[in-house]
This record gives C-alpha cells, structure tokens and sequence, in this order.
C-alpha cells in the first residue's frame, strides 16, 4: 500500500447557488479558504505528505456552513471568521485534535 501523498486534504465548499438559497459563500467562504491556504504554507505544511487545501463545489452541507471538510477523516467543520480557520489548522491540521466546538457531525 503506498504512503497517502497529503496528510489531510481539506475541501472548501465555495458555492454560490445561484437560486438565492443559503450558500457558503454567501458567508466569505472563499476569502476564508484563501486564509486557510495561507496558513498551511506559513507553517510549512503545503507539501507533499502535509497539507492540501482545494475549493470544491457545492458539499451540501450550506444549510449548516460555511463547510469544509478534512480527509482522509472525514471530519466536517463549519466556521465563521478567520479565528475558526486558525483553529482548524492549528488544532486539527498541525497537532491532529478534532476543534469540538466547530464540528457539524457532533454525534
């Protein structure tokens, strides 16, 4: 089995529907990804066997978001500011804890 090439891989819903429902990014979801993607190569984890951080296209989750999700865990998070997004990288991303606080999937 070969070494998986990123440690997490974390999707950004930045959708925009277009029929006026609740959208992620109708919450700065993009800003934040571009946020996060900055913070992942500060800490020097944009690379091979660290980090990723991708946009994606509707999650279906933006009753509940702004969404991303952290692969290969499975684990989906919503955030608000920019705090939210620093405690996701630092937290989950660099020290490998799930930010309780911030989860969607809580059960």
């Amino acid at each position: 089995m070969s070494e998986l090439f990123y440690k997490h891989h974390v999707f950004f819903c930045t959708n925009k529907r277009a029929d006026g429902r609740q959208s992620c990014e109708d919450h700065g979801a993009s800003a934040l990804r571009t946020y996060a993607k900055d913070l992942v190569k500060e800490k020097g984890l944009a690379v091979a066997g660290g980090v990723r951080i991708n946009s994606a296209g509707c999650l279906n989750r933006c009753s509940e978001g702004p969404a991303c999700v952290v692969y290969p865990e499975g684990v989906w998070y919503t955030f608000v500011d920019k705090e939210d997004v620093e405690d996701i990288v630092e937290q989950h991303l660099v020290k490998g804890e799930v930010v309780k606080r911030l989860l969607i999937d809580k059960d």
